[in-house]
Parts: C-alpha cells; structure tokens; sequence
C-alpha cells in the first residue's frame, strides 16, 4: 500500500545518491544493502547520467484506484 511505497521511497533515494558519487566506498556501502553486484554496478554506471542535474527527489509516488476485494489503498513508486 501507499505507507510502504513512501517507507520504501528513503533507500531508493539513498541508492541513488550513492551510485551518483561513484567512489569506491559508496560502492561498497550500496553492496552492503543491495546484495546483487550486478545491479549495484548497473546503478553505479547509469545514476551518474541519469541523474546528474537533478539535486534529490528521484521517485514519485502515484496513488492509483483501491484494490478490489479489500478495499487496501494502493500505489506506484516510479523512478523520475
């Protein structure tokens, strides 16, 4: 639901701003909580471009319609 979309949003930005400094021990610090090397390397080649202009908020958080059954409040993290 929406609360763990917006407790999710703090280490994804974190994430980035790691791969956005690019020094070696940023890059061991983002193993240290995402265990997948390949993708901390993927995250360390594009964070640099990618988001290179823009100075913090790299997710969105986009309310979509109520799930069905239960009625829970639902959302979508996406990466700006």
């Amino acid at each position: 639901p929406r609360a763990r979309a917006r407790a999710l949003r703090k280490p994804v930005e974190h994430m980035i701003q790691l791969g956005k400094d690019g020094t070696e021990h940023k890059k061991r610090q983002a193993e240290a909580y995402i265990f997948d090397k390949t993708l901390v390397t993927a995250l360390f080649e594009a964070a640099p471009e990618r988001y290179a202009d823009r100075p913090g908020g790299y997710t969105r958080i986009v309310r979509t319609l109520r799930r069905r059954g239960d009625n829970a409040e639902m959302a979508i993290i996406e990466l700006l």
